[in-house]
């Protein structure tokens, strides 16, 4: 597979006090024929995530149609999981309301810091969102000691299925963390059940794993798209197959896209999105730094 880049869509410049920089983990909303909403996670002058959207035309998508004026979801309360700020995780429709698994975090003496899974929902079709409990639906376990992040949800045969970004350790040197991504399950999308399987984990020299984004094929074959650390480098795109969605197999070479030779994603491509249009598959990422310099679009080059 190889993608061709579309280009910038969207990076903050002080729009709003609340929307200073950062553009993070893009996350599609197909709202009939051509149109989309993407989520992504924008910084505000005090360093703190809140969730906000932009709104185009996949056939341009260059041209935004509308850009949030408030944010969809804020921090938390003081002392709550969420009470340093809130990045979207994934979107799943159920019963005719919006799932937003989202990414909460709170801050521990630096450069420590801790994310836990929460859960909102929309029945306005994403238009907004309230939070569907004051405390995380899926936080630190015996398998995830230090922190959960970037879930993708798939609903597969009233299964719910979850591959999630799992922190394990901190080591003083650096200091550096490390994470990986593990599987988790559930029957209602609320309670998940946890034993520890990890489906991407890193190689010698790897550091960190994060922002599973899964499809499956027609023929039964799961396909994973993540970012990962490479020894000596910034985020790159990985890919992984799986038959059954619990044994995968990385073939990162085969991920299709890398690194542009200058620009906004020159240093890094993280937090990648694979969507399906029209038959034609879609990716949402974000560039360097975290996303500090924007999200873009790129699109499955088909061959000829």
């Amino acid at each position: 597979m190889r993608w061709r880049k579309l280009g910038l869509i969207f990076c903050p410049s002080g729009q709003y006090r609340w929307m200073h920089t950062h553009a993070a983990t893009p996350i599609p909303l197909g709202l009939g024929d051509d149109l989309y909403r993407v989520y992504f996670g924008t910084r505000d002058r005090e360093n703190r995530p809140h969730i906000a959207y932009v709104k185009f035309d996949i056939k341009s998508p260059g041209h935004l149609l509308d850009i949030s004026e408030d944010f969809i979801l804020g921090p938390g309360l003081r002392g709550y999981f969420d009470d340093n700020g809130v990045y979207p995780g994934c979107l799943v429709e159920h019963h005719g309301s919006l799932f937003m698994y989202y990414l909460g975090r709170s801050n521990g003496i630096p450069p420590l810091f801790y994310m836990s899974i929460g859960l909102a929902v929309s029945d306005d079709r994403g238009k907004t969102f309230r939070r569907l409990f004051k405390a995380p639906v899926m936080g630190r376990s015996e398998f995830d000691p230090w922190m959960v992040s970037t879930p993708f949800v798939m609903k597969e045969r009233g299964l719910w299925r979850m591959w999630y970004l799992s922190g394990f350790k901190w080591e003083d040197v650096g200091p550096q963390s490390y994470y990986h991504i593990k599987y988790a399950e559930s029957s209602d999308g609320i309670a998940w059940r946890r034993e520890g399987l990890v489906c991407i984990d890193l190689r010698e020299g790897e550091t960190n794993i994060a922002s599973p984004t899964v499809i499956k094929e027609e023929k039964g074959v799961y396909k994973m798209w993540y970012s990962y650390v490479a020894p000596g480098q910034g985020y790159r795109i990985g890919y992984a197959e799986s038959l059954d969605g619990y044994r995968w197999t990385r073939r990162d070479k085969e991920a299709g896209i890398d690194v542009s030779l200058s620009g906004w994603d020159s240093e890094a491509l993280c937090y990648p999105s694979v969507f399906v249009h029209k038959g034609q598959k879609y990716m949402l990422y974000s560039g360097n730094h975290f996303g500090r310099d924007g999200f873009g679009l790129a699109v499955e080059a088909l061959e000829r």
